[in-house]
């Protein structure tokens, strides 16, 4: 069965193999995560009045489809598929004397409404439910919001941003791979006078799902009204903060960002993440490119992740799926049920000659609490995680292997690339009970195309198959599935 739908995948993946050209418009990239990269914006203006009239629209169509096929079915797992249509428009104004403003406008309609059981309280969406909004009696319903509005200020090498917008970090991510992007409420300044160095910081108030109509807390869980993202805390419920922490269940974030450059091929980034009453992370990460002849490079790179309690384990306890709120001491597999105490180390090697990237990564997560990251950036991203995956539960040992070909920069099939990866996820047994993930070997691959007689769009199909070991032992397997997307962008 699976050798058939890699078939397929193949299959599809040459059928976009014909004649085409990167996705660029003369205004805008998509970037490979779909999150979009402004080339062109608007200068600076001689009045208020220049500032709207001499300002940009930019726009955004887009389709995504998902399909589901599981291993087994049960009540809570079954074959789904579904599929979003909607768009964007942000504008852009003019610069007065530095100040300028934007405002974007995203929208996705359900297609088809074939995902709920009997009362509606079931929905088997997975990850494409973020293909529209998750109403709180489990039906898909159409959404439309602001999730950018946000005043810039810039002045020579700093640029200042208050309101929603979009922040890519280590931790978080604007992550825009489905319909809406993730976006915050904050106020972020960045400099670049020092030398080859880049320094940000961040005052984050609240955050908005994708599949959200609402801004809402950074940390506290509720599903369908608050983080209920796939690495939120389940156990940091506003009833949990209330009764065992500090009260507060929509603290603000400290966010601090640096990177260096000065030394050839050797880029250092660093970051903080804060949360007063919960936790705290930094992390440091190093990568140095090496030449090895004329063609190839090869980068080493680690990265250090260290997550300190000031809070949260108290309220919900070590394991994110919130199963250990209100407990102490030893059990469950974990040595200390009532800390988020916890820590990971990643190492890779990217090897590059033109068009070909091949990479191996690894991650261990010390065997002490589950990392927390309901803000979209992953932090094993880049290292080894695969499509749709967490794999930052305490005592995991992961490892990745991953090749990219862009076959237009080869001279092969113009506009066409592709990436594959996979991943081996080595869980805890003793913590199986508590998180409900097995032990699993998934295969992942993406495919891009444009053509030249389709300017500004780009097609995107994605498959991944995941073979996981079941939850309990000799029982059925309902971890294992095949899932496909697909994805059409067009910029105008």
């Amino acid at each position: 069965m699976k050798l058939v739908n890699l078939s397929i995948v193949a299959a599809a993946t040459c059928f976009l193999a014909t004649s085409a050209h990167a996705l660029k418009s003369e205004d805008r990239t998509i970037k490979g995560n779909y999150q979009v990269e402004y080339t062109k914006v608007p200068g600076a203006v001689n009045s208020i009045g220049e500032m709207f009239t001499e300002g940009e629209v930019y726009g955004r169509l887009r389709s995504n489809m998902f399909w589901w096929d599981w291993d087994n079915e049960n009540a809570t797992v079954q074959d789904n598929n579904m599929w979003g249509a909607g768009g964007s428009l942000v504008y852009k104004t003019g610069y007065f004397h530095g100040f300028g403003a934007t405002a974007g406008f995203y929208g996705t309609v359900p297609m088809h409404n074939d995902n709920t059981l009997g009362t509606g309280i079931t929905n088997y969406g997975k990850a494409g439910k973020d293909t529209y909004h998750t109403r709180s009696d489990g039906t898909e319903g159409a959404m439309g919001n602001f999730a950018e509005a946000y005043l810039e200020y810039k002045n020579g090498k700093t640029n200042a941003k208050v309101g929603r917008q979009g922040i890519d970090s280590m931790m978080l991510a604007t992550n825009d791979t489905k319909m809406i992007p993730n976006t915050f409420e904050a106020a972020v300044i960045e400099n670049k006078d020092i030398p080859d160095t880049s320094i940000r910081a961040g005052y984050i108030m609240s955050q908005k799902l994708r599949d959200h109509q609402t801004f809402h807390s950074l940390i506290e869980f509720a599903k369908y009204s608050a983080n209920d993202d796939s690495g939120a805390h389940k156990g940091l419920t506003a009833a949990n903060i209330r009764s065992r922490g500090a009260g507060d269940v929509d603290p603000e974030m400290i966010l601090l960002t640096v990177q260096n450059t000065s030394v050839p091929n050797l880029k250092l980034n660093g970051e903080y993440v804060g949360l007063n009453g919960f936790f705290n992370t930094a992390i440091a990460e190093a990568n140095y490119k090496i030449k090895l002849g004329d063609a190839w490079t090869l980068t080493p790179g680690i990265r250090y992740l260290r997550q300190m309690d000031d809070g949260a384990g108290r309220i919900g306890g070590a394991a994110i799926s919130g199963t250990l709120a209100n407990t102490t001491g030893a059990g469950n597999g974990y040595s200390d049920r009532g800390s988020v105490d916890g820590s990971i180390i990643m190492a890779r090697l990217v090897a590059a000659n033109g068009p070909l990237e091949l990479s191996a990564g690894y991650s261990k997560i010390s065997d002490d609490a589950d990392i927390i990251a309901p803000w979209r950036g992953f932090p094993t991203g880049g290292y080894n995680r695969s499509m749709a995956q967490v794999d930052w539960i305490a005592n995991t040992k992961n490892w990745a292997v991953k090749a990219v070909y862009d076959f237009g920069k080869a001279g092969l099939v113009p506009g066409l690339k592709v990436a594959a990866d996979y991943e081996n996820m080595n869980f805890d047994d003793a913590k199986v009970a508590t998180s409900g993930f097995t032990d699993r070997d998934i295969f992942h691959v993406d495919a891009w195309q444009t053509f030249k007689a389709l300017p500004n769009t780009e097609f995107k199909l994605r498959f991944a198959t995941i073979d996981a070991d079941p939850a309990t032992v000799g029982g059925v397997d309902y971890n294992s599935y095949n899932e496909y997307r697909f994805e059409i962008n067009y910029l105008f």
